[in-house]
């Protein structure tokens, strides 16, 4: 029990089934925020490090919990033969089924593949027609992740683990079972939103664990050699204190759920 409350909604309570990614694009990305540009130019250029400026050979990617977001995979498309993004929301599922079609990558990404364009890795890129050919939309559960060790050899997750229950134990699992699917040396990239109370999406509300740069390291530690965690303290709505964004490599640590 947290903040004195007898009890907490869990992910599985949570309306997924009503969540509105239009209106979650509108306000989050139509018109691109300050943060969100920081965030994909600290990925970019992390990925970059990570693989050498050198496009490696059967890179395996999975975007956990994409939601309404497709910068993470945007990130990933110079380095990944395949990429998965793995949604549990209907209704994000269906977005993102129209996003990776082809030709349908719309506009309002551009503005981030901009940003991503500054590296040159990206530049023999063509996003849509590569999001097209290599990008699979799944529909699952994070929580599924577990039975899928060690598959991937990038990962990224946005504002999943910390934005989908207020438990402690729900967090905790989430990213574990995020990291548990990276292969050994995987780079990753994840975000949380810092001590959020919740959220709202059109005319519903969802559930958010209160994260900080302590429990966050603390749900990271194990699974990393190579840990780095930036606060970034722009606040785009009420009830949160900022961002956190994570960046690392996945160590060979076995972890038993």
């Amino acid at each position: 029990m947290e903040s004195g409350r007898v009890t907490m909604d869990r992910n599985a309570d949570a309306p997924w089934s009503k969540f509105d990614p239009e209106a979650y694009v509108e306000v989050n990305y139509r018109t691109p925020l300050d943060v969100d540009l920081l965030i994909l130019r600290a990925m970019r250029d992390h990925f970059s490090r990570c693989f050498g400026g050198t496009v490696p050979q059967s890179v395996l990617g999975i975007d956990v919990g994409a939601g309404a977001n497709m910068y993470p995979a945007l990130a990933m498309l110079p380095w990944c033969e395949k990429i998965v993004l793995l949604e549990y929301a209907q209704p994000n599922v269906a977005y993102l089924d129209r996003q990776t079609a082809e030709g349908g990558l719309d506009a309002t990404w551009g503005a981030f593949w901009d940003v991503l364009l500054e590296d040159p890795a990206y530049r023999d890129v063509e996003p849509a027609e590569r999001i097209a050919e290599i990008v699979r939309v799944e529909r699952g559960d994070l929580f599924d992740l577990d039975a899928q060790p060690r598959r991937y050899d990038l990962g990224t997750m946005f504002f999943v683990a910390d934005s989908m229950s207020e438990c402690p134990d729900e967090f905790r699992r989430g990213v574990r079972c995020f990291m548990n699917t990276l292969s050994p040396g995987a780079p990753f990239a994840a975000a949380f939103m810092k001590e959020s109370v919740g959220y709202r999406v059109g005319d519903q509300h969802y559930p958010a664990y209160r994260v900080n740069e302590e429990r966050a390291r603390e749900s990271l530690a194990e699974f990393t050699d190579e840990l780095e965690i930036r606060d970034l303290h722009q606040v785009v709505r009420k009830g949160h204190e900022g961002m956190l964004l994570v960046l690392g490599r996945r160590n060979s640590t076995v972890a038993v759920p």
